[in-house]
């Protein structure tokens, strides 16, 4: 494992060395409070939480943000998925999604600030919302997100299958390529 400067700004240690583990970078950990944006604009949030944590912590900080957009309802909830969640639940999502139209994108964004500037490393994967929730809830919105080319959703699948569709491994497969360049 390779030793970096880099701080991952998140509340969850265990988060930090999963994280650390994909990576093969060995990587700090901070729990800082950082202000979210409303902002629709998934970059945007992560410029900004990047560029606090890195102003707060005066390393290098590595942090992430999440989006659900369902087609059919422009860019929502996007990054406002977490209060969506929240609020409605996975049954409530899958109500206020009327439309014949229930395809969606989930999306994660790293955002590396270095002190001068913030790196992007970005994943994303098509699929559909479910009708109603499917499988055992282990991460948010699992249970009705059903990646393009399956009919399971990601809580239905074996950790197996949900790592081939996950939009984190494209974004860290990207954000490693980056680190072993610095």
């Amino acid at each position: 494992m390779t030793t970096t400067p880099l701080t991952f700004v998140t509340g969850n240690p265990k988060k930090a060395e999963q994280l650390s583990r994909m990576l093969g970078v060995e990587l700090g950990h901070q729990a800082v409070d950082l202000p979210e944006i409303q902002s629709l604009s998934l970059e945007e949030v992560v410029r900004v939480k990047a560029e606090e944590a890195y102003n707060i912590l005066q390393t290098p900080v590595l942090v992430e943000d999440s989006s659900l957009t369902f087609h059919a309802m422009g860019k929502l909830p996007g990054t406002f998925i977490k209060w969506f969640l929240q609020e409605l639940g996975n049954d409530g999502l899958c109500r206020i999604l009327t439309s014949p139209d229930r395809s969606a994108t989930c999306e994660t964004l790293y955002g590396l600030h270095d002190g001068t500037q913030t790196h992007f490393f970005h994943g994303s994967v098509d699929g559909s919302i479910a009708p109603e929730p499917r499988g055992e809830t282990t991460f948010g919105w699992d249970p009705i997100f059903i990646p393009e080319g399956s009919t399971k959703t990601r809580a239905e699948m074996t950790t197996e299958e949900a790592d081939a569709t996950s939009m984190r491994k494209i974004a860290l497969e990207k954000l490693r390529a980056h680190l072993k360049n610095r």
